[in-house]
């Protein structure tokens, strides 16, 4: 089994749709103003948006994008006028980590494992 679309809600999909256009992805499938699908840059992964009446509630949706070039990608960005909750840093669970928001409040974590994303030390074998 692999892991092969996150779909996610938003309020405003044309907007969402240019968010995520800035943060580097490729749109594939444009029906706005109710959908979009994107793929990722690198991966097979696609990701898409559907519009809703209304956010669910809780703690939301957090998306998790991997990127080799972390500090180099959180700089583009930043340039681009995206705004960040959290700079790169490095975590104890052996990951660099940047966070954001998207518009509709979902938590983004842009991150750096390399192998420790499936082979940290700690894993169970």
């Amino acid at each position: 089994m692999n892991l092969n679309q996150i779909t996610i809600p938003s309020l405003n999909v044309t907007e969402a749709s240019r968010f995520y256009k800035t943060l580097g992805l490729k749109l594939i499938v444009d029906a706005l103003p109710r959908y979009v699908r994107f793929e990722c840059p690198d991966g097979n992964a696609t990701f898409s948006i559907h519009k809703v009446d209304t956010l669910p509630k809780g703690n939301g949706i957090s998306i998790y994008f991997e990127d080799d070039n972390l500090n180099e990608l959180v700089d583009e960005l930043q340039q681009k006028g995206i705004i960040f909750t959290s700079e790169a840093e490095d975590k104890d669970w052996l990951w660099r980590e940047a966070h954001l928001s998207d518009l509709d409040g979902n938590h983004i974590i842009l991150y750096k494992a390399g192998n420790n994303r499936k082979n940290p030390p700690w894993r169970i074998h």
